[in-house]
């Protein structure tokens, strides 16, 4: 390179970056870039990464969850950002990388592809940028930062929010290391918003419900995920304030609904029967344990018990259990257990769905943790199709807790407050020992 091109390259033409996005150019160990569409978010770390990597030398690492090929990540837009900068003499675009004439590499990798073993080859890489950041999982996470151990070394995040649980909302946004500068960028903040995305913005507002709108092009984190089959009824939850802190009221019955798992899941919602509401105040959610030990768990809660609703499969005796089934297990254990009745998935839905403005949670027992009844609600989904044809719901860790609030809406009206009533043993009449007819 002879001291013309160098002098081109150390002073590029005019650049213009959103004024949020100083903080690029000044080191941070983590940069975290969030919001909605328009923002200008990726252009403008593609750009910064070019105009850094072109004035010394650098090895950047270009990340996504999930890369099944190249098209899958961000070679085009640096490659595009290329040609807008004028940078092509100093850069080469190869099929898998691209290469700098100071030796500055981009390299490019899906993370959930990686192990602990593989990843450590990228571990003198100076920037790692993790594009479309709210699909990381935790996992990933934990096996890419002690990777990106150089001094002086770089994690940049961008990402438009989902949900308040994902992790990298959690990990940056809700609870930021100290080392980290977060930016929360819309389009209002981007000066050369184009009209064509103006008029998008105002078709979306006027079509689209305010959950949507507002992930969409305000960088609001949704109630739900996007295609959940609760979405709405989960949004108007949080609208109307009926996810909240529910104390225990020793007055009304606690009445368990049960999903049964055995190798996966299983998840017992604890309801209470107001006069115009059904209060979930509890939830329990265990993987891989016994009927008998999740009753264990029940009984351990501090409430008084009504009735326990039980689907079909729990009144089948199983050869595991001694011959017994699961409603068999909990009568001996006390518990007056009823069956719900037999129904469709989708009857179950429809039906859930239409009862679902009558339920108010408890956000300290439903809303905490990663395995809780609103998570399931939040990501309960069908599975993708290409058809009109709705699919069946997919079967994951949310499905069984969202199955265990579709059995609670069939039995709203069984959820009494009264004690049992028992027949009582009918009455003998007491004849003299003279008058019986020896």
């Amino acid at each position: 390179m002879n001291a013309a091109q160098r002098a081109d390259i150390e002073q590029p033409r005019k650049v213009c970056f959103p004024p949020k996005l100083k903080m690029l150019f000044r080191s941070h160990r983590y940069k975290v870039i969030y919001g909605g569409r328009g923002s200008a978010k990726s252009w403008s770390v593609a750009r910064a990464l070019l105009i850094l990597g072109a004035s010394k030398k650098m090895r950047i690492l270009c990340i996504r969850e999930v890369q099944k090929s190249i098209k899958d990540s961000s070679h085009k837009l640096l490659k595009d950002q290329i040609s807008t900068l004028g940078l092509g003499d100093f850069y080469e675009v190869l099929d898998t990388m691209i290469r700098g004439r100071n030796g500055t590499e981009f390299l490019f990798t899906g993370l959930s592809s990686q192990t602990e073993t593989s990843i450590k080859s990228f571990e003198g890489v100076d920037v790692a940028w993790c594009e479309e950041a709210q699909t990381i999982s935790k996992n990933s996470w934990d096996i890419l930062i002690p990777t990106i151990r150089k001094e002086g070394s770089e994690i940049w995040i961008t990402f438009n929010p989902c949900l308040e649980s994902d992790e990298t909302y959690k990990r940056f946004v809700t609870n930021p290391p100290p080392s980290a500068c977060v930016v929360f960028l819309n389009y209002y903040d981007n000066e050369w918003f184009p009209d064509v995305l103006e008029q998008e913005r105002l078709h979306c507002e006027a079509t689209e419900d305010f959950d949507t709108y507002s992930n969409i092009w305000e960088g609001t984190c949704r109630a739900a995920v996007a295609g959940a089959i609760y979405a709405k009824e989960v949004a108007l939850a949080v609208i109307q304030k009926r996810i909240t802190f529910l104390p225990y009221d020793p007055h009304l019955k606690v009445h368990t609904v049960w999903d049964l798992g055995y190798a996966d899941h299983m998840c017992v919602l604890f309801c209470q029967r107001g006069r115009n509401e059904v209060r979930v105040i509890d939830y329990i959610q265990e993987n891989q344990a016994s009927t008998e030990q999740i009753a264990a768990l029940v009984k351990s809660r501090p409430y008084v018990f009504g009735r326990c609703f039980l689907p079909h499969d729990g009144f089948n005796k199983d050869r595991r259990s001694g011959g017994k089934s699961d409603a068999d297990i909990l009568r001996k254990l006390g518990f007056k257990v009823k069956p719900i009745p037999k129904t469709s998935i989708e009857a179950r839905i429809k039906n859930a769905r239409a009862q679902f403005h009558r339920f108010v949670f408890d956000k300290g027992k439903c809303d905490v943790e990663d395995s809780s009844l609103l998570e399931c609600l939040k990501r309960y989904r069908r599975a993708e199709s290409k058809h009109d044809v709705d699919k069946a719901p997919v079967h994951d860790e949310f499905s069984h807790g969202a199955d265990a609030f579709g059995y609670s809406a069939q039995v709203i009206d069984e959820m009494i407050n009264e004690d049992e009533y028992v027949e009582p043993m009918p009455s003998l009449e007491f004849v003299p020992f003279g008058n019986m007819g020896y």
